[in-house]
């Protein structure tokens, strides 16, 4: 009967854990004191679309419609994704090579101080998919390490989290 009850308890800690398992990687690779707070970010990264997502978006969607998504506005810590989904590096120790990984291609991030991680890439569907987004890589090596305030359109599917940032189409 103990063994029972035991495999029993251990099968609800199975079911209950997951759900605390979000938390920060190596929480004592902080970011820079001057590198903004979640209560007052450094800054501020994309644009409130109207509907979400944008004409080039809607129009290469299949049948005309996109995945669904909301409009949100998230903060955290811009990241790049391959060095902290691999190593848990962050903050400002990681500064100098999150930005060349990000200069090289590497996905971007925002991690949120309760440790949920949101793959961040430009929303404009063609324009993104052309090479016509430069900006927002440049604006995201230029605030790696920061605490920045995050506007987008944001889609899941499987488990997997990004948020679509508007406003960087180049001019």
């Amino acid at each position: 009967m103990k063994n029972v009850l035991c495999v029993m308890t251990m099968a609800a800690m199975a079911i209950v854990l997951p759900a605390q398992d979000k938390k920060v990687l190596h929480p004592e690779m902080k970011v820079a004191a001057d590198a903004g707070t979640p209560e007052k970010p450094m800054g501020k990264m994309g644009e409130k679309g109207d509907k979400g997502w944008s004409q080039t978006s809607m129009a290469a969607g299949v049948d005309g419609k996109p995945q669904p998504g909301k409009v949100t506005t998230m903060t955290g810590e811009i990241i790049d994704m391959s060095c902290y989904l691999q190593l848990g590096k962050h903050g400002e120790k990681h500064v100098a090579c999150g930005k060349k990984c990000i200069a090289a291609g590497q996905p971007v991030g925002l991690l949120t101080k309760g440790g949920t991680v949101y793959m961040l890439m430009e929303e404009e569907h063609d324009p993104r998919r052309d090479g016509q987004t430069s900006a927002f890589r440049k604006d995201a090596a230029a605030h790696l390490g920061h605490i920045m305030e995050v506007t987008g359109t944001e889609a899941s599917h499987a488990g997997y989290m990004a948020i679509y940032v508007q406003g960087y189409v180049n001019k």
